[in-house]
């Protein structure tokens, strides 16, 4: 299974860096981070408007959307990974997950995904957000391969 991030922002030096580095290299599963430039000074609605055409260029043909969206459903690590069970099942090749600005998602690229997530109802800093869902990646992959990471 091929997994792609494509994320408003750039992760530059730093912690998240750090740790995006850190569980990318874990994965088995082939993962691309795919970044797009925020588009400032827009207003919030052209920002996510420019923004999400920016992200869903990104997008392999083919490929399972998933966008990060407040609204979105919230899983347990154990139901996030039967998620991924059932994709490889069906003989989904690509996964691709939307990561927004600090302004979310526009209504269109909502559209475009399969399923929409949530990571809690906390707000998270977009660059954050990204490593934490990496880490929830990397330990769907341990719980559906039983590696003793997911406890």
């Amino acid at each position: 299974m091929n997994i792609t991030i494509a994320a408003v922002g750039r992760l530059k030096s730093g912690p998240e860096k750090h740790l995006w580095d850190d569980y990318a290299r874990r994965l088995t599963w082939p993962v691309q981070l795919r970044e797009v430039e925020e588009k400032k000074p827009l207003s919030p609605k052209q920002m996510r408007e420019k923004e999400g055409a920016l992200l869903l260029e990104k997008v392999p043909s083919g490929a399972m959307v998933i966008a990060l969206d407040q609204s979105g459903k919230s899983f347990s690590s154990n139901r996030f990974a039967q998620h991924f069970q059932a994709w490889m099942t069906d003989g989904v090749r690509d996964v691709t997950f939307l990561v927004g600005g600090s302004d979310g998602l526009s209504p269109e690229t909502l559209t475009r995904a399969h399923l929409r997530l949530s990571m809690g109802k906390q707000t998270w800093p977009h660059l954050l957000a990204r490593c934490m869902l990496l880490e929830q990646i990397y330990r769907a992959q341990c719980i559906l391969g039983n590696h003793p990471y997911h406890k």
